[in-house]
């Protein structure tokens, strides 16, 4: 590596990105890697306070931080995720596509605990919007051995990529609306239009909505009727709770459902239900979500889209992260609730 000052390095190719800060108005590249010193160049480096620039004689074996970033980016990039051209030495990848964002948590920690490596992401299972960034890639030091950059990319050959994004599914959903009250028109129905809400964000084909009374043999008929009709999901709000008069739960059982999960470590959302009934899911979806707008259910809906079968497994896990805060403002799902 040579030191060279500013004044001297005309027509001399710089060997990285320069990065110039203006507190509270710009940060980002001034000068980019490969360009040629020009005269007029040598006062704005002076005032980015580079009164020197660096050649590198590339020892054998070590490469720039932009060639192992994008190399790393590469190595853990899959379906329907792309990265763009290094930045500052970082490489950022973003979806493809709307849907569901999937990590490979063993794999991710095992790429950071190779000295000199750097990847951050969004927690997985997260729902992202096409086009949406989701992690970026970079080394720690201008020059890396090569040798750390294959072992990240022998790790991905063997175990497959770390980042993906499942899309959504074109699935038939239906809503089931429980309880005397509404049945009996003694109060509006205020669950449908959230559910209705929540459905056409995945863009689903809804088969419409039933009133049901407090009635478990009631419920199991209507459950069984949109399962007919080539329901893949059927939500059942209201009867969640552990009142006497609340069947819901009793009536998912009685259809011959295989539960899930009855009841899960997440705040709001805890008397949430889930039963697979063959193909079709149902979702027993508790009171609060009329009132919060996010609740267990918008943690599990994204998932169930995307294709994937849910075990209990994967609520008990939800305890960590599940508490929400209820901020004025929500801003799920950038925060860790629900992860």
């Amino acid at each position: 590596m040579k030191k060279i000052a500013v004044e001297n390095a005309v027509g001399m190719v710089l060997g990285h990105d320069i990065t110039k800060i203006v507190p509270g108005e710009f940060k980002g590249r001034a000068f980019k890697k490969g360009h040629i010193i020009q005269k007029e160049d040598i006062d704005e480096l002076l005032k980015l306070g580079k009164e020197h620039i660096y050649v590198w004689d590339q020892s054998s074996g070590e490469i720039h931080e932009d060639e192992a970033a994008l190399r790393i980016a590469k190595a853990v990039t899959g379906e329907n995720v792309e990265y763009d051209e290094p930045k500052e030495g970082k490489v950022t990848l973003q979806s493809t596509a709307k849907g569901l964002f999937k990590v490979n948590s063993e794999l991710l920690r095992t790429i950071n605990a190779i000295d000199d490596i750097s990847i951050a992401s969004l927690p997985g299972n997260f729902a992202v919007e096409e086009g949406q960034k989701m992690a970026g890639a970079r080394v720690i030091p201008l020059m890396i051995e090569e040798e750390k950059v294959k072992e990240v990319e022998s790790l991905c050959a063997e175990k497959g990529a770390v980042f993906t994004v499942l899309p959504y599914k074109k699935l038939k959903a239906a809503v089931i609306v429980t309880g005397n009250e509404v049945y009996r028109g003694r109060i509006e129905d205020k669950f449908t239009p959230i559910m209705q809400k929540k459905l056409a964000y995945f863009n689903a084909d809804y088969l419409g909505r039933t009133f049901c009374p407090d009635d478990i043999e009631e419920i199991t008929k209507t459950i069984l009727g949109y399962k007919e009709q080539g329901a893949d999901i059927i939500l059942l709000t209201g009867g969640m709770s552990v009142d006497p008069d609340d069947v819901t739960p009793s009536a998912i059982r009685n259809v011959g459902a295989r539960i899930v999960t009855y009841g899960a470590p997440v705040q709001p959302g805890n008397m949430f239900m889930m039963a697979y009934l063959d193909m079709t899911t149902l979702m027993g979806v508790p009171g609060c979500a009329m009132y919060y707008k996010t609740t267990i259910l918008d943690a599990v809906l994204p998932r169930v889209f995307a294709g994937e079968t849910l075990f209990k497994d994967d609520f008990v896990s939800m305890g960590e992260g599940g508490f929400c805060l209820n901020c004025e403002v929500c801003r799920y799902p950038k925060c860790f609730f629900c992860r």
